[in-house]
């Protein structure tokens, strides 16, 4: 026999069709094939890879870079954050159809609006206290409206302007001098006066005209 006939009848003999495909079956079932699978975020990665490759310009077939697509989508985001910290986060709806019915201990639910309007009113019959007392209150309740503080029941007048003054840094003594006026007429029981009630007045109209330093939190958040 010669050395080629002798080595073909060597060789074992091949499987058919469908033992190879099972034998095939067998060997891509083992472990190490399947740790060589993508996972999850792999998955997730190619998908979007894809997205970002299959972006085109329309009615031009000109392909958009994927750095390009991720460079204008960081500058959206960019614009976004810049108009929240410039005019603050949208108000999509106000949180309460009806202010909260505690302010400064006491059961209140008039407006900013209301609130002036009736210090106005007890202003113009010589009742300064009651006018002091309903315009700082007006401050405060604008401040909740504008979702700018929150006066949570149990804050104290001084409490409150101690955290509006880091809104409203330029306005942060006249806020403590106003909050001052108002325990001093509702709980020191001092007699109030014009010169009093238009010093508060000052505070409320120039706090309601100025745009806060920072963004709006909850007051407990404000830091």
């Amino acid at each position: 026999m010669s050395p080629l006939a002798h080595a073909l009848t060597a060789l074992p003999d091949l499987p058919g069709p469908d033992d190879a495909r099972r034998l095939a079956e067998q060997e891509l079932s083992r472990h190490v094939y399947e740790a060589a699978q993508p996972n999850l975020i792999d998955r997730i990665a190619l998908a979007i890879a894809d997205f970002l490759s299959s972006l085109t310009l329309r009615g031009v077939g000109v392909s958009w870079s994927p750095i390009v697509v991720i460079i204008v989508i960081v500058l959206l985001a960019a614009l976004i954050a810049a108009g929240l910290i410039l005019w603050g986060k949208p108000k999509l709806a106000h949180r309460q159809s009806q202010p909260s019915a505690l302010l400064f201990g006491e059961d209140d639910r008039r407006s900013a609006a209301e609130l002036r309007a009736d210090a106005d009113s007890h202003a113009a019959s010589g009742r300064w206290e009651q006018a002091i007392a309903d315009r700082f209150r007006a401050l405060a309740r604008a401040l909740d409206e504008r979702d700018i503080l929150d006066p949570v029941p149990g804050v104290t007048a001084i409490g409150l302007a101690d955290v509006a003054a880091e809104f409203f840094p330029e306005h942060g003594d006249a806020l403590r001098r106003a909050a001052a006026r108002f325990d001093d007429v509702r709980y020191l029981r001092r007699p109030g006066t014009a010169e009093t009630y238009a010093e508060v007045t000052r505070v409320d109209d120039e706090v309601a005209h100025t745009t806060p330093a920072k963004l709006a939190f909850a007051f407990g958040a404000a830091s």
